[in-house]
């Protein structure tokens, strides 16, 4: 099948994906569930590439780099998996994204 008759039919699933990530109750959502994901299973993947689309749809890692006043590369490779971010990394990076973290009592 063509890709341009299936974008054409569908349309850009990022584009969407983007649009929709601009809603902040969407955004918030869509952490939300990343973050359960990696509650159930510990892997990290998913959460950072959820933030790393709010990133992008909030106008991008540069933008992102500067508020957090971390650096680019680090930024990307953090979001990329490729280094473990520390607590206050985290913090910074979902305070920029406009979130925080709330604790609640875990129910067993």
């Amino acid at each position: 099948m063509n890709i341009k008759k299936i974008l054409k039919n569908t349309g850009d699933y990022k584009a969407n994906l983007f649009r929709r990530i601009q809603n902040p109750c969407f955004s918030k959502i869509y952490l939300e569930t990343a973050f359960e994901e990696y509650q159930k299973d510990g892997d990290t993947k998913p959460l950072l590439l959820a933030m790393r689309d709010v990133a992008e749809a909030q106008g991008g890692i540069g933008k992102l780099a500067k508020k957090t006043s971390i650096n680019r590369q680090h930024l990307y490779d953090v979001l990329a998996n490729k280094h473990n971010p520390k607590l206050d990394n985290w913090l910074n990076i979902l305070s920029a994204l406009g979130f925080k973290i709330k604790l609640e009592r875990a129910t067993n």
